[in-house]
């Protein structure tokens, strides 16, 4: 009979390898599944892994699609290394989305160049609001924030599917759902003409570096830090579990709204019923990819948004699916996580007693 057992130590190197080793093994499986539906996993590897960082376009498209994993996995894995787990970034994400896009809705005129830091700060907030639901039920009636904030995304989701159908809809959009395009002047800036990075790219870009310095050079990082590896030695420290609940939901859910209005305000420019191909959930991915460090975090957003864009480029090229991107990030996350288990744990041979005997 085998059973794990725990290690002594757990190898920080080891701990870093894992993702090398997650993302080459679903390489490889990728390769197997390609065979076994007829393409020529070479031509399909390349299409999905390579040509989107063979171009300034792709570069470019990569960036864009990398922004809001970066924004949402910086947040989220500062509340899984406190413990907190925020499973509800998509909601949070949908909910600044809409109370940022507010502004540029009812005002669809406005040349006003300060309704865009309108819409950012009511982004932040609207995140921020969602996020408290949870933090506000696990502190007092000690709720689980897994569930809780899981079931409030398909609340989120409901809530902008009224209001784009209804009282927020395009009065000339024939009939489609989505409300009207956003005036110029709530549209974030472009970086570099001819490509769609914007201002928002780039402040994603700069988040994780702030959140590396607030864990590494801040008391409240130090708490995080604490009350992640040692919840017990850390309340007798007086680091409080509800002001960690607290702190760590709203920064997440912060991040995810910002995310979500940065979202609305740039390559879209108005709010849809799809304004996400779920970023929330792909998140938890990018977190745990990049090791929930912030630098890590960067590096494994840019990863998974290759896969996004390598996704869209193989399904004209090579006729792929466009299930198999979803896949993709799930095996990965299989590998990550066992691999995980395989550095904190070991597999032993347990004999019975019947056999000893």
């Amino acid at each position: 009979m085998l059973r794990l057992e725990a290690r002594a130590t757990s190898s920080a190197s080891a701990a870093w390898l894992s993702p090398v080793l997650a993302l080459t093994l679903t390489g490889i499986t990728g390769a197997v599944i390609f065979l076994a539906m007829g393409k020529a996993p070479g031509v399909a590897l390349y299409l999905y892994f390579i040509e989107p960082l063979t171009s300034w376009s792709g570069l470019s498209e990569v960036m864009v699609k990398a922004g809001p994993l970066i924004l949402i996995g910086t947040g989220l894995s500062l509340g899984f290394r406190a413990g907190v787990w925020n499973i509800g970034a998509e909601g949070q994400f949908i909910a600044g989305a809409l109370l940022g896009s507010a502004p540029a809705i009812y005002f669809y005129q406005s040349t006003n160049p300060m309704i865009l830091p309108l819409m950012v700060m009511l982004g932040v907030l609207g995140g921020m609001a969602w996020a408290a639901i949870p933090a506000l039920l696990k502190t007092r009636f000690n709720a689980n924030e897994i569930l809780v904030s899981l079931m409030l995304v398909y609340v989120a989701e409901l809530l902008l599917i009224h209001l784009v159908q209804g009282a927020w809809r395009n009065p000339q959009g024939w009939g489609f759902p989505g409300t009207r395009m956003f005036p110029d002047a709530a549209l974030l800036p472009m970086i570099v003409a001819g490509y769609r990075v914007h201002l928002g790219t780039l402040i994603a870009l700069t988040v994780p570096f702030i959140a590396w310095f607030v864990l590494q050079k801040t008391s409240f990082g130090f708490h995080v830090r604490v009350f992640g590896s040692a919840p017990l030695a850390a309340r007798h420290a007086g680091i409080g579990q509800q002001r960690m609940i607290w702190s760590t939901l709203l920064i997440g859910g912060g991040l995810a709204g910002l995310a979500g209005v940065m979202e609305a305000a740039s390559t879209i420019g108005q709010l849809m019923p799809k304004i996400s191909p779920g970023y929330g959930f792909t998140a938890i991915i990018v977190a745990f990819l990049g090791r929930l460090h912030p630098i890590g975090v960067l590096l494994a957003g840019i990863t998974i948004a290759v896969t996004y864009i390598g996704g869209e480029g193989a399904q004209i090229s090579a006729g792929l699916p466009k299930a198999v991107t979803g896949l993709f990030q799930g095996i990965i996350l299989f590998y990550l996580l066992a691999f995980d288990l395989l550095t904190r744990y070991r597999i032993t041979r347990v004999h019975s007693q019947a056999s000893a005997s």
